[in-house]
């Protein structure tokens, strides 16, 4: 029971209360009670705190009410769906407001980089002043030593005193630039922050998430913009301490700011340019093998995969200067027995240029790396101490190079996010699990061993990226109707399924119940399935899929007999579809009624628009039957799949010949008939193919 379901069982004053609190159309009552089981299952005090977070919650909120939304439409309930375009036209409101925000962000940085710029650009003309300065004490200085010696006591008491007042300021000033010039550097450490450990942070995190299929922006450009004007800021801030530093040699004095403190800012300004670069420094493409392009950092031995690595600063000249970049496997592995070692083969070393680049970066694509397994020493491979199989160890892949820019020597280096290296394709699986469960969790890439302990996944995490497999390969992500049915396998029945979390094992390495394969291998069918024969139709969300029988049950027994919905199967490791249809009976009771799965080896043949647009059960006398009429609520079938149809209805009146089609058709057996007052499932089994292959289509049969 959900929440909101316990709290619609209070007693009434309660539930008055309640009602006061949702007497604010902020956030409408109707819109808690049919979104409640999503609503319960995010993890909402962390998106207080973690905006990305909040954003992406803003916007699955506004795909649920967009699905719920589109659920009206089809039932036909104009209030409910009048409410809810109300409510879906505040959450983009909000989702505007916050995008709004990330703009202001944005614009506060580009504010303070100009504000830096202007900075940098006033300590110039400043700089220029004091040159002019100190040359005009410096000349009456030496014309002063020069007559001195043909100047009266008098005068030369004179002469000195103008002297010293010229020292005294100038003093004054070279003080004054100091402090300014600390002043500076404190805002470039700010600013630096906010590009490095937040933006810079930020997306990294997405890029995490959008390897495992997040719908996240991953473009660097606007990083690059930044990472580049601070640098060259930083690199004149440098430049103008150094000419400091002349000016300090041609003119000293006791005590002179030249000498005690301009050595620390020119220290402090190299430090954060080098804090800069060496952040900048990064992975643009995360290694992915072509044919696998959805499941990146699962690398199979001797086949091809791509990796791309980019500077985000761009400075005059330095395309010019050549930067090789060196690929590396595992440079600070785990020294462990029987942790794999690999050799990359392939061209390893690559010159940075902004060819490979389509937004004029300079990048290092690496595009045709192989990874092969060295030989195991004394131990082999089964001596592991983590007792970690193959598709849980996590290797890195690092990048590394040298930039020389301005009397600036730096060794840059950088790596990927984990990878899981595969020998044979039957492990793509259970490597992808272990990525996605990895980038779920951890933002560590240097914690190699994570599955030596993996820790627990909370179903407001697990559920979103379950959802994200769906909607990164398909055009539609999984509502918070079928999250819960997804839930119910994984966890049985809970009030709230937001306060439950899963092992490792659990989710990817144990059988359900009754079945020879895991939860993952179950839903990774699915979606094969889905991706193979079934994508247009999910798309236009004609599957309901995840559904289970006792809600499939609730949905039909009110609707008209015929009515039918699509669901996949429980029970197909490789993935099934069926679908259930409810007869009403002359007694008034109902029966639901459903098909053995269709599963590959049937769509390869006949498409599943095809199936249901011909299925027929033979009944009494062998008369055949069209028992599906009304998809689930009331769409009538060949409205919902005739544009899926391979041919129309209109062909056969033009054509002399008899259509023939492939077909399936269910056998009624008398022990099909209800028995009992429960009314079980009955599970029609399909006549194959084989024995029926060729069925004519007409009024009557031939």
């Amino acid at each position: 029971m959900s929440q909101w379901e316990a709290l619609k069982q209070l007693d009434t004053k309660y539930l008055e209360q309640l009602d006061d609190l949702y007497q604010n159309e902020t956030f409408p009552m109707d819109v808690r009670e049919y979104l409640s089981h999503w609503i319960e299952a995010q993890d909402w005090e962390k998106a207080v705190t973690n905006y990305s977070l909040a954003t992406i919650h803003y916007q699955n909120l506004l795909d649920q009410i967009n699905n719920q939304y589109s659920r009206f439409m089809q039932e036909k309930k104009f209030v409910c769906q009048h409410n809810f375009k109300k409510y879906k036209q505040s959450v983009q409101t909000v989702l505007d407001a916050t995008q709004h925000v990330d703009c202001e962000r944005h614009q506060d940085i580009d504010q303070k980089i100009t504000a830096l710029r202007n900075n940098v650009q006033t300590r110039k003309q400043e700089l220029k002043f004091l040159e002019e300065q100190q040359d005009e004490f410096d000349f009456k200085y030496k014309t002063f030593k020069c007559q001195e010696s043909h100047s009266s006591p008098e005068q030369v008491q004179e002469e000195m005193k103008v002297l010293q007042d010229m020292l005294n300021i100038l003093d004054s000033d070279r003080k004054n630039v100091i402090h300014k010039f600390q002043e500076l550097l404190v805002e470039v450490e700010k600013l630096l922050d906010t590009l490095v450990k937040e933006q810079l942070a930020d997306w990294k995190r997405c890029q995490q998430k959008a390897c495992i299929g997040a719908p996240m922006d991953v473009c660097l450009d606007q990083l690059e913009n930044w990472f580049t004007a601070s640098a060259l800021c930083l690199f004149e801030v440098k430049r103008l301490l150094k000419k400091l530093e002349e000016l300090g040699i041609k003119l000293t004095y006791d005590k002179d700011p030249f000498i005690t403190q301009r050595p620390a800012l020119e220290k402090q300004a190299v430090t954060l340019l080098t804090c800069l670069i060496k952040s900048a420094f990064v992975v643009e493409n995360q290694p992915c093998m072509p044919v696998q392009s959805k499941m990146p950092l699962v690398l199979r031995t001797s086949s091809q995969f791509s990796v791309k690595s980019r500077l985000l600063v761009k400075l005059p000249d330095l395309a010019n200067h050549i930067m090789k970049v060196k690929v590396y496997i595992d440079k600070n592995s785990p020294n462990g027995k029987g942790y794999r070692k690999f050799n990359v083969l392939g061209t390893t070393t690559k010159a940075m240029n902004m060819v490979d680049s389509k937004f004029g970066g300079l990048c290092a694509d690496f595009r045709h790396l192989q990874l092969k397994e060295q030989k195991p020493g004394i131990g082999g491979k089964g001596s592991n101490e983590a007792s970690l199989i193959v598709t849980e160890e996590l290797h890195l892949i690092s990048f590394e190079t040298e930039l020389v820019y301005q009397e600036l020597n730096l060794v840059l280096e950088t790596c990927t996010l984990p990878v899981v290296i595969i020998s044979n394709v039957s492990q793509l699986l259970s490597g992808w699990a272990s990525v996605v469960w990895y980038n779920m969790l951890s933002n560590d890439p240097k914690n190699l061993t994570f599955f030596s302990s993996p820790p627990m996944a909370p179903w407001s995490q697990l559920s979103e990226v379950l959802s994200w497999q769906f909607s990164s390969n398909t055009k539609r992500h999984l509502d918070a109707e079928q999250l819960n049915m997804l839930a119910e396998k994984l966890f049985g029945f809970q009030p709230n399924y937001a306060e439950c979390s899963i092992t490792w094992a659990r989710f990817s390495k144990e059988n359900l119940p009754n079945q020879n394969f895991s939860f993952w291998l179950w839903l990774q069918g699915v979606l094969e399935l889905i991706k193979r024969y079934l994508e247009d139709i999910w798309n236009d969300g004609n599957i309901i899929g995840f559904l289970s029988k006792k809600r499939e049950r609730s949905l039909l027994k009110r609707k008209p007999t015929g009515t039918f919905l699509l669901r996949f199967s429980e029970s197909c490791k490789d993935g099934g579809i069926t679908f259930s249809w409810v007869e009403h009976l002359s007694n008034g009771d109902f029966k639901i009624r459903s098909v053995e799965p269709y599963t590959k080896a049937h769509l390869a043949n006949i498409p599943l628009a095809e199936i249901l647009r011909f299925y027929k059960v033979m009944a009494d006398e062998n008369v055949p039957e069209r028992p599906l009429l009304y998809l689930y609520p009331d769409i009538p079938k060949d409205e919902a799949f005739g544009k899926y149809y391979l041919d129309s209805e209109a062909d056969f009146q033009n054509n002399k010949y008899l259509k023939t089609h492939l077909i399936v058709v269910s056998e009624r057996r008398s022990s099909d008939l209800p028995s009992d007052e429960i009314m079980d499932d009955c599970q029609l089994g399909n006549i194959q193919l084989s024995d029926l292959m060729e069925f004519l289509e007409s009024d009557s049969m031939i």
